[in-house]
């Protein structure tokens, strides 16, 4: 076997099976790590794991260094016995096959709430040390985020620059009466925290102990309604009332005629060199202590980044602005060494992005699903034109699935025609000797064949759903970030077949 090659599965843990209405970081994340083992895969890929804002989506996080609370485990929680079997016992009939982030919440987190009073009344001595060196340990991001969301709680959720000036602006003296007033607040905000870290990292090390690697996500930008944002503003181009003067986006492209109005604030990047990107030395950090591998999202943005004068509802009348480049990197590496980078380098990428990536030998991405367009960079994308060093996917988050990818479940979704997408079809068929019957078989069987070292499968396209199992659509606000599977999809001749093509093409652990 060739150690450079390897696999893996794309699948937030909100997509695990379990009771409670969404993916948590129990047993069934620990069954999944087995089904992974079982079926010879080496890596296990997840988006964003902080705590979700708008749109519930983990790319507009209200943190980039904490974890979301709706992944603790409640099961894990019972068996501290930090809730009781009665607490578990009414649970609301939630649909198996999406999440409903609303009801998630009514429901767990009375419970979390719960639970963090018994730990404060019979938390052992040993317990309540872990705990402590929790926060010691994380406090240069854990005070500033337990008071931020301690506060958003008390404005009702509402965003940090819609909240009085005093506190919007972090005056000292808000603040300390604002700490005061909020003292049990933020120890229950450092609480979630410690048992997200604690049930993740216990995941984690049950993964890395049978070969697995977790492939983490890190989004380049923040979110404006974020602890970052409301702790650092120097940071961002804001006006003085919080609100954005720039904002992040992308062109018109694939996906939109009227391109992606992200909405995030831009850096001030002249700032952040000034003492040498320490806040982004320190969030690579800490994302590297909860994954092994990190991926950084839409990469072409350190090269030159679109921005968007802030109040534009759409991202047509923005323009390209040089990034950080080679600067940025360079300090990180310094600081942290070797660090297991990968570049999503999809969209509009010029040679000047090519350049940047190749410098510090950081993978890049392929995926199949623009493999057989009438773009001129489709042929990026088919597999004889693969470098080895990149990742190839059959789909990323942002694609449909395959299956509905081939059929065209959901017209209007690209900027394509009818007969552009049929073309598209046939020559895909054509390329891999295809009847079409098993195309999610045939895409899996081509990336894994291919010379890419790494090779990633969403769960869908092992499973074969159409578009009703994708996970997000991109230009769109709501109804994304929901799909969640069941195991009685997950068939032993689907484990067993995978198993037998990772194995085929040197890929297994």
């Amino acid at each position: 076997m060739n150690p450079s090659r390897s696999s893996g599965i794309l699948l937030h843990p909100t997509s695990l099976p379990g009771r409670f209405g969404i993916g948590d970081l129990g047993t069934e994340a620990y069954r999944f790590a087995d089904f992974l083992a079982d079926a010879k895969q080496r890596l296990w890929q997840v988006l964003p794991l902080g705590p979700i804002g708008y749109g519930n989506s983990p790319y507009q996080c209200h943190s980039v260094f904490a974890g979301n609370p709706l992944l603790i485990s409640l099961d894990t929680l019972s068996d501290e016995g930090l809730l009781q079997a009665a607490d578990l016992k009414d649970v609301p009939l939630f649909t198996e096959h999406a999440v409903d982030f609303d009801a998630v919440r009514d429901f767990k987190c009375p419970l979390l709430q719960k639970s963090f009073q018994a730990f404060e009344e019979k938390a052992s001595p040993g317990q309540r040390a872990e705990f402590d060196s929790f926060c010691n340990d994380k406090a240069s991001w854990l005070d500033g985020f337990a008071l931020y969301t301690a506060l958003k709680g008390a404005h009702g959720l509402q965003a940090w620059n819609m909240w009085e000036d005093d506190i919007k602006l972090r005056r000292p003296a808000a603040v300390r009466r604002w700490r005061r007033k909020l003292a049990r607040e933020i120890r229950y905000r450092k609480y979630q925290q410690f048992q997200f870290y604690k049930q993740w990292l216990k995941l984690k090390k049950y993964c890395n102990d049978r070969g697995i690697r977790l492939f983490g996500d890190m989004p380049i930008y923040v979110s404006l309604d974020s602890d970052t944002v409301w702790l650092h503003p120097e940071l961002f181009y804001l006006d003085e009332s919080g609100e954005p003067t720039l904002v992040a986006g992308v062109p018109p492209d694939y996906f939109s005629e009227t391109g992606q109005l992200w909405g995030n604030p831009i850096y001030r990047w002249d700032l952040m060199a000034k003492d040498g990107y320490a806040w982004w030395i320190e969030r690579i950090q800490a994302t590297l202590s909860l994954v092994d591998i990190v991926r950084i999202d839409h990469f072409r943005g350190f090269e030159k980044y679109w921005e968007v004068p802030g109040g534009e509802t759409t991202a047509r009348n923005g323009r390209w602005v040089p990034g950080p480049g080679a600067a940025l990197f360079q300090a990180i590496l310094k600081a942290l060494g070797d660090v297991p980078i990968i570049a999503e380098d999809l969209g509009l990428i010029t040679p000047e992005v090519d350049a940047l990536r190749e410098q510090f030998e950081f993978p890049g991405m392929r995926v199949l699903q623009f493999a057989f367009g009438n773009d001129p960079k489709a042929g990026d994308y088919r597999p004889h034109n693969y470098p080895r060093n990149c990742v190839v996917y059959t789909g990323t988050h942002d694609n449909n699935t395959t299956i509905g990818w081939f059929k065209e479940e959901v017209l209007g979704e690209t900027t394509q025609s009818r007969e552009i997408r049929e073309a598209e079809r046939r020559l895909a068929l054509k390329y891999m000797g295809s009847d079409g019957r098993e195309v999610n078989w045939d895409f899996i069987r081509l990336a894994l064949m291919s010379v890419a070292d790494t090779a990633i499968i969403p769960l869908q396209d092992v499973l074969g759903p159409g578009a009703e199992a994708r996970m997000n659509r991109p230009a769109t606000a709501n109804g994304n970030w929901a799909w969640r599977f069941t195991w009685n999809m997950l068939t032993d001749e689907m484990k067993a077949r995978l198993r037998e093509l990772t194995i085929l093409y040197g890929r297994a652990i």
